[in-house]
């Protein structure tokens, strides 16, 4: 890989910000036989670029570590805290580096393994994945439900406290209409309410009541016995019957006053 020197030296001195810095001691190519030995050097990550320096505040950095097919591995080493950054290629050159520390080596492994464009690569696609789900959940969320027109009739039926009321059709005796009230029928059955008791029949009307109070002993009013009694019962349910029943007070006071009309009393 050729590179523009002054380019590569710019960006690694220029303000962009680093993923990772640090110190760490560098193991030197052996040219002699004399051991190992190592340099403290400036390390500065930026991207899959792995710069060094002399000292932090070198304008320049002395060497370049492109972090493309390789791997970071902890190794075995007479220093303790090394790491090593090894290539594909058989003949390419693999850097020991040596940390502080536990926690420093750690940080620098994580980082370098992050730093290649394999792995950015594959971090783009699984966060690509990642946008495509959610995308597909958020739409599934926003779609309006299906409505149909029929579904609120039959929530309301659904519901026995928010069913109407049943109307029953009105039921026909002789050309006149009965009195269906729940469970009451004409023509002598029984008459039952919603809880399954008795009904009572409906009351006397305030006229017919003192009429009927003041009838009692007195001679003039030409009722007879039957006729004092209420006519409300299961046989008098039909209107036509309570329209004749009621009809015969009035036939009585009438033929009373048309007598007393004939004696001159008023």
């Amino acid at each position: 890989m050729k590179l523009n020197e002054r380019s590569v030296a710019h960006y690694a001195t220029c303000d962009s910000p680093a993923d990772h810095t640090g110190f760490l001691r560098k193991q030197l190519e052996r040219h002699h036989h004399h051991g190992t030995s190592y340099q403290r050097c400036w390390f500065v990550l930026k991207g899959n670029l792995l710069f060094y320096f002399e000292e932090r505040e070198s304008q320049e950095p002395v060497g370049l570590v492109v972090l493309e097919g390789c791997t970071v591995e902890l190794c075995e080493a007479a220093e303790e805290f090394a790491f090593a950054i090894r290539f594909d290629d058989a003949g390419a050159r693999a850097y020991v580096l040596v940390a502080d520390g536990q926690a420093a080596m750690e940080a620098w492994v994580k980082a370098l393994s992050r730093a290649s464009f394999d792995y950015m690569r594959l971090v783009v696609r699984e966060l690509e994945k990642q946008l495509e789900e959610a995308c597909r959940s958020l739409a599934a969320c926003c779609k309006p439900p299906r409505r149909s027109s029929s579904s609120g009739r039959k929530r309301h039926l659904s519901n026995p406290a928010l069913q109407p009321l049943q109307e029953k059709p009105t039921t026909l005796e002789n050309g006149y209409s009965t009195w269906s009230i729940g469970g009451c029928v004409a023509g002598g059955a029984t008459c039952t309410d919603h809880d399954g008791g008795q009904m009572k029949p409906p009351p006397l009307p305030p006229r017919r009541r003192l009429a009927a109070s003041s009838a009692i002993g007195s001679q003039a009013s030409g009722l007879s016995p039957a006729m004092l009694e209420s006519p409300v019962s299961l046989e008098m349910i039909c209107f036509s019957k309570l329209h004749n029943w009621y009809g015969q007070e009035i036939a009585v006071l009438r033929r009373e006053w048309q007598e007393r009309q004939k004696r001159g009393h008023p």
